[in-house]
């Protein structure tokens, strides 16, 4: 039974479902050295945003084949090592879109109208309207840094209110901008220029951190404001208080911070002009429940051999299902060749008989290249470090358009110094069908036991192969024979519903027309 690792609180119908998939071990504000006990015999480990989740608690993991994050930003997990130790990250980007552009408006409108200074005057018993004159969004512009899944549903609010939305966003097709209705602009700098307000939805990563600073802020409008709901290293934090101090900007919002909580004497907290909430964008029920449902499911794919959806390590975001099936098929025939090839592997072809983007190359070639290690090395291979892993062995990989495959076919050829293996397939009704061997045309379920035969095509052959195999108490569930021509070379496939002993194989290879046995674990 997999053991399932929780180390942050997650919504109860996402435990209900854990629970169904294994052992569940619930650890909330545990220690570093409790979590490192029970990490060490994890199969899956589930967090939000309080779990450092460190290289250090990654190596004590010898199971560890999945970390799920509830929730959109990583950055409190280690990627980089657990993609090296071939572990895959996941997380839930699509969970809290909603709750996060919806808090984004929220606190858009806070800023325009004031309405936390507002409040708080009433509460004092104050009468003061004029202090408190707002903007309408009605006309302004909005800037958008990054249309993504929550810029996206930002500026389709933003909309309704009736904004004109602009966006910086080099990794967004203008087709997507042109369907919301939003403007893309080439350069930061136009948009921050132009901007009535400028919101950030982008992740952290090396790129982003620090992306707005001084000579960004002294860009902006006198009157803008500044929101952000994304991660607070994003924003200069020294750089905003001058800002906000100075009047460059009229005012800002923030969700996030550089350090969270920050200090209980943290400068911001003296201004008037800008409006904190503590990490609250995605903190609804609805999100919640969301996110750990998403996770649960994808924990449920790793640990049914599955491909997972939203895998932050992985290129497979937006992968389409029919380049998923062609992934499926040639991990199984990768790692049908691979048992097959004699020799040390040292070149991997991947034919399809259509054009794929780069996207869904690299994860076909993940696929293939796990198909062909996995079952073979002693250290653990996934698609997360398989690339890693063949280059380090001086694998070679090749990737070619056929126009003698079908658009459903894929064909993976293994070489190594003296032996080389063509293996052809689709699948069909989710089931993965061997279609040619080296050029041998047969049609055949990989599944179980199976035995590669190849033989000079001759009467009694199959009989006596068949004999052998009852005379070692090994059932035949099906058969296929491959050949070209009448009396020349030929394959025989051989599924079997149990595996057959050392002395048959060496019984079959002695048959004189016989010149070559494999044994296949499908």
């Amino acid at each position: 039974m997999a053991k399932i690792l929780v180390t942050d609180p997650i919504h109860e119908d996402a435990l209900r479902k854990l629970e169904e998939l294994g052992e569940v071990v619930v650890l909330e504000d545990a220690d570093e050295e409790e979590i490192r006990e029970h990490v060490r015999d994890a199969d899956a480990w589930v967090v939000r945003s309080g779990t450092r989740v460190t290289r250090e608690l990654i190596e004590e993991a010898k199971n560890l084949k999945v970390i799920a994050r509830a929730g959109v930003g990583v950055d409190n997990i280690d990627v980089k090592a657990a993609t090296e130790r071939g572990i895959i990250v996941v997380n839930a980007p699509e969970s809290s879109s909603i709750s996060v552009a919806e808090h984004t408006m929220g606190l858009i409108l806070a800023l325009a109208r004031k309405i936390p200074q507002a409040d708080r005057s009433v509460r004092r018993g104050e009468w003061d309207r004029k202090r408190f004159m707002g903007v309408e969004l009605a006309g302004k512009t909005l800037g958008l840094i990054g249309l993504g899944r929550i810029g996206q549903q930002v500026a389709k609010r933003a909309k309704a209110f009736e904004m004109e939305v602009t966006a910086y966003d080099p990794y967004i097709p203008e087709k997507v901008a042109e369907e919301l209705g939003v403007e893309l602009v080439d350069e930061l700098e136009e948009l921050l220029e132009r901007a009535d307000v400028v919101s950030i939805h982008v992740p952290l990563t090396e790129e982003t951190e620090g992306m707005i600073g001084e000579e960004e802020l002294k860009r902006m409008k006198s009157s803008a404001f500044l929101v952000n709901c994304a991660r607070g290293k994003i924003v200069d934090e020294e750089a905003l208080i001058k800002a906000l101090k100075e009047g460059w900007i009229a005012g800002a919002a923030l969700d996030v911070f550089a350090e969270e909580p920050p200090g209980e004497d943290h400068p911001l907290y003296e201004l008037d002009n800008v409006v904190l909430t503590p990490h609250i964008g995605g903190s609804t029920g609805e999100a919640q429940r969301a996110a750990g449902l998403i996770v649960a499911r994808e924990i449920e794919r790793v640990l049914k051999g599955e491909i997972p959806e939203n895998v932050v390590n992985l290129p497979l975001a937006g992968v389409p299902d029919d380049v998923r099936e062609l992934m499926e098929v040639g991990e199984r025939l990768a790692d049908a060749a691979a048992q097959v090839l004699e020799e040390r592997l040292r070149w991997v072809q991947v034919k399809v008989g259509g054009e794929l983007e780069d996207r869904e190359k690299e994860a076909l070639k993940r696929a293939v290249l796990k198909g062909c290690l996995d079952r073979v090395l002693t250290e653990p291979v996934t698609m997360v470090n398989a690339v890693d892993v063949a280059e380090r062995r001086g694998i070679e990989f090749e990737f070619t358009v056929s126009d003698e495959l079908e658009g459903g076919e894929v064909e993976v050829v293994v070489r190594s110094d003296e032996d080389e293996i063509s293996l052809r397939g689709e699948l069909v009704e989710d089931r993965v069908y061997l279609t040619s061997v080296n050029g041998y045309e047969v049609r055949f379920k990989l599944s179980g036991p199976t035995l590669f035969v190849w033989h000079v095509d001759r009467p009694g052959v199959i009989g006596e192969v068949g004999i052998i195999l009852g005379e070692h108490r090994v059932n035949v569930a099906a058969m296929e024979v491959g050949r070209r021509e009448r009396g020349g070379e030929a394959i025989m496939v051989i599924r079997m519903d149990e595996e057959p002993p050392e002395e048959c194989l060496r019984a079959i290879d002695e048959v004189e027309p016989v010149r070559r046995v494999e044994l296949v674990r499908c």
